[in-house]
């Protein structure tokens, strides 16, 4: 790892640029002002953005007010209120309290403070301590138990509703650094009313099933034989990246664009544009991850109300970490640090939360001609802007890649460690797989959803869906070999939730009618899905109705600064319906207008013994590619080049490669 940059704190210069800490503490002293200040918390806050509309005016020179979005919790009542503070007055320009007690329920959410909160509830309590006896625990062994408070989910028992309630599951450990998934405690939960501070509901189990005790540790300390044949591999940039940073604005190659952050969604990418000639070309406007779900498969009960929503219940930028820790980027790397605020609403900085680095991609293009000899070759380049966040036992990376010939892609990168199962000696387990001696891995899913607002041309944008047909044979058709794409735009939202068709090769292009391309078309964007699974939780469920978003690939929704997220504003203990199937309900027109895409993709895990005990990387996401965008290749201006010939040791074989590469003929 090659640090080139320890951000300094970078003040707000322009109106999407995250809020500093100086602003973080101006609003919530606000906020805390006009409440019991001792039991105020602070699940969120973060910038009120401008919406795009309101951006266009800063070209006439009109001055738009800086504005913060807080969420205020008091812990002593459980009242929950959305404050809109103007930083530039500074004054509370709108109060309104969250209905989270009246159906469909609902709550701001998790805080850090709360998961310590809930451990000492549950360990004060008599009937977990029984529990915790009946499993063979002396007193001393429960004062070292891993107490893992969960988001509840909801199922419509009367201590759910209107209440700010986890579950907590429990693993033992034998020191404070043992790895407790090796060590689940089955048939234990607890749920813990946050506002009481007590437990308000225990299951028990029975039959008692014996905790497993195999050692599954991974710390690097306790590896007793590491592999010894690994030669280093450095990756150098002697000249420095090849892009500049300003503040929060980013130019590299012929992109531009914003990093933004808040503590649901995390990285945030703004105003994404490249410079095609003498234009610089719009594409998103806004593009983030909003939810994400994942759904388990076991009826038991440590695990059947398990389905975490990691944006909206937890926040993933208020859990992303410090990503030097674990040299998660490679390369000649410019951090940036992010101002948030705690529980308490003291502002604080999260260092090194985004990362941003460029990397070497393979080939770009090439073509060797034998006729007359010409050949050529260039190497793809990409820019990786990124951040992790672990989520309790997950941990997830969230990478955006800007190619240089316009492509767009998003990877979402799955590792940690997997929730498990004691299992009974001798049994098997049938939820899942089997992962050790007497312990299983419930079989569960993975649900991303990604926010795309999209502005091809700083335009109305139209979506339309395409795929692939045989043609029948026929005059037109006489040798069987031809085939068709259909095309259909999709005009109104509930056209507009669709599923992806590997068959027929669906896809989706997001297109600026109002233009002509240099064939005569409109230019456009294409959504090239992944192989991705639905949720297939049964109809009617609870989960099925919290996370609708993900029982669609794609859905279409004309612009509304209210819906920011796939799952609403609070999916935690939400009795469902809200988000993108809510939103759709309108059918609002989508074509040619200011329009959000937004894309539902996953990973269904079934788990193995391989994923224990630290999982290795799943991946998922998609890509965005130009259809028409561009007169040509984008990438053709790409100069031809050489790599640097490495330099060899003494002990280098005779006639071995020399390290470098030609990118071009000579």
């Amino acid at each position: 790892m090659q640090d080139i940059a320890a951000a300094p704190a970078i003040a707000a210069v322009h109106p999407l640029d995250p809020l500093t800490s100086e602003e973080i503490a101006a609003a919530c002293n606000l906020v805390r002002a006009c409440a019991a200040a001792d039991s105020c918390r602070f699940p969120i806050v973060r910038l009120e953005e401008p919406t795009k509309a309101e951006l266009a005016a800063l070209d006439g020179g009109q001055a738009l007010p800086r504005r913060a979005f807080v969420v205020s919790l008091d812990v002593q009542n459980g009242e929950s209120v959305e404050h809109v503070v103007d930083l530039g007055e500074p004054s509370i320009v709108s109060r309104k309290p969250v209905p989270n007690q009246e159906a469909p329920y609902g709550q701001p959410p998790v805080m850090l403070e709360e998961f310590f909160r809930c451990e000492a509830a549950v360990k004060a309590d008599p009937g977990w301590r029984k529990a915790m006896h009946r499993r063979g625990l002396t007193d001393k062994d429960i004062e070292l138990v891993q107490v893992d408070p969960f988001s509840s989910g909801f199922f419509d028992l009367p201590f759910e509703r209107g209440a700010r309630i986890v579950r907590a599951v429990s693993f033992f450990r034998e020191h404070p650094q043992d790895n407790g998934y090796a060590h689940p405690i089955e048939g234990v939960v607890a749920v813990v009313d946050l506002i009481a501070g007590k437990v308000i509901d225990l299951t028990d189990a029975d039959p008692v099933i014996p905790i497993p005790r195999k050692k599954r540790n991974y710390g690097a300390h306790e590896m007793t034989a590491p592999r010894t044949d690994i030669k280093p591999l450095n990756i150098e940039q002697p000249q420095g990246p090849s892009f500049t940073v300003d503040g929060w604005k980013v130019d590299w190659q012929k992109w531009s664009f914003r990093v933004g952050f808040t503590p649901r969604e995390g990285l945030v990418l703004h105003q994404l544009s490249y410079q095609d000639g003498a234009r610089k070309r719009a594409i998103i406007h806004r593009a983030s991850v909003t939810e994400m779900v994942v759904p388990y498969a076991d009826p038991t009960a440590n695990h059947f109300w398990k389905s975490a929503f990691d944006a909206g219940e937890y926040g993933l930028g208020m859990l992303a970490n410090a990503l030097e820790l674990g040299c998660d980027c490679l390369g000649n790397i410019h951090y940036f640090d992010v101002p948030a605020a705690d529980s308490k609403g003291e502002p604080f900085v999260m260092k090194n939360a985004i990362c941003m680095h460029e990397e070497d991609y393979g080939i770009l293009w090439k073509h060797y001609e034998f006729r007359n000899g010409l050949f050529e070759v260039r190497r793809s380049r990409r820019l990786v802007i990124s951040f992790f966040a672990t989520v309790g036992n997950y941990d997830y990376g969230f990478y955006w890649y800007l190619y240089q010939d316009g492509t767009i892609q998003l990877e979402c990168k799955l590792t940690g460690i997997i929730q498990t199962a004691a299992v009974a000696p001798g049994a098997t387990y049938p939820w899942g797989g089997m992962v050790d001696d007497d312990l299983g891995g419930p079989t569960h899913q993975h649900f991303f959803n990604v926010r795309l607002h999209m502005d091809i041309d700083g335009g109305g944008n139209t979506v339309s869906e395409h795929e692939f047909v045989p043609r029948p044979w026929g005059r037109d058709n006489p040798h069987g070999n031809a085939f068709d794409t259909t095309s259909r735009v999709l005009s109104r939202e509930r056209d507009a939730a669709r599923i992806a068709n590997g068959e027929t090769g669906r896809y989706w292009k997001i297109s600026n009618p109002n233009v002509k391309n240099s064939v005569g078309a409109s230019p456009s964007y294409k959504l090239v899905v992944n192989p991705s699974p639905l949720m297939l939780a049964q109809e009617g469920s609870f989960v099925r109705s919290r996370g609708g978003f993900a029982t669609r690939h794609v859905w279409v929704t004309a612009f509304d600064p209210a819906e920011k997220y796939a799952s609403g504003d609070y999916p935690n203990v939400h009795a469902g319906g809200d988000g993108l199937p809510r939103y759709i309900q309108q059918n609002r027109t989508i074509e040619n207008t200011d329009i959000v895409v937004w894309h539902s993709f996953g990973h269904t895990h079934v788990c193995k013994p391989e994923d224990f005990p630290v999982m290795p990387v799943e991946y998922a996401g998609f890509v965005l590619k130009p259809v028409g965008f561009f007169a040509a290749n984008a990438g053709f201006d790409i100069p031809p080049d050489r790599n640097a010939k490495s330099v060899l040791s003494a002990d280098t074989p005779a006639g071995a490669a020399g390290g470098g590469s030609c990118c071009h003929g000579s």
